[in-house]
């Protein structure tokens, strides 16, 4: 679904390539979407690119509520948070997504990026059990004024259940991590080394009151 790939490069760092594009992206996508990201493709659009790479820096590397890094809303820094990426991973391999490069799993353009390579109900269910958490952001970025707001409008517009409050994240406890699952989203602190072992849920919402994401042993 092309919508996904779309939303997934605009929330990436501006570069020459994205914002030579963006007629083209604003052409694939439906009207109503185009009309919700459209303050954000003028934003793009009309700032030199020094200006976009200090805000895009600003909103999502600086601001914690506004990471784009899934789980580090509803886990923070919690042990739960290594179990969490893992099973991520292992749901993208299921579908035949190898990750390349160092970004996590929980990031979400490269999420976007995966559910663009589903079938619609399949991206509509996993996009189900994030949505609380895109939409936290969203409701942020909104809150501060940000064009990037659209794209997380759109996302939760797309979902087929309705988006609820989160709770607050666990406190950041990173004396307990033992080893070294890969860099934080600031590239220094580690994330923790799950113990648990076999198919485990994907803990997109953290209050036990939606089903979880449940593995399946590859064939």
């Amino acid at each position: 679904m092309t919508h996904y790939r779309i939303l997934s490069a605009l929330l990436l760092y501006p570069e020459g390539d994205l914002v030579a594009a963006l007629p083209e992206l604003e052409d694939g996508l439906p009207l109503p979407m185009r009309a919700r990201v459209a303050p954000l493709l003028a934003h793009l659009a009309e700032n030199d690119m020094i200006t976009l790479q200090q805000e895009y820096v600003q909103t999502f590397d600086r601001t914690p509520s506004h990471s784009l890094h899934l789980f580090e809303h509803i886990h923070g820094e919690s042990r739960d948070r290594g179990q969490a990426m893992v099973d991520l991973m292992e749901e993208y391999k299921k579908h035949g997504l190898e990750m390349q490069g160092d970004e996590l799993p929980d990031f979400v353009p490269l999420f976007l990026e995966f559910l663009s390579q589903l079938d619609e109900e399949e991206a509509g269910r996993l996009l189900g059990d994030a949505v609380h958490v895109l939409a936290f952001i969203g409701r942020k970025l909104a809150a501060n004024g940000s064009p990037y707001a659209g794209v997380f409008d759109v996302l939760e517009g797309l979902s087929p259940v309705a988006a609820e409050e989160l709770s607050e994240p666990p406190i950041k406890d990173m004396d307990e991590a033992l080893e070294t699952f890969g860099p934080g989203a600031d590239g220094v602190e580690p994330l923790l080394k799950p113990q648990a072992s076999g198919p485990q849920p994907i803990n997109f919402y953290p209050r036990g009151t939606r089903p979880a994401v449940h593995q399946e042993e590859a064939a």
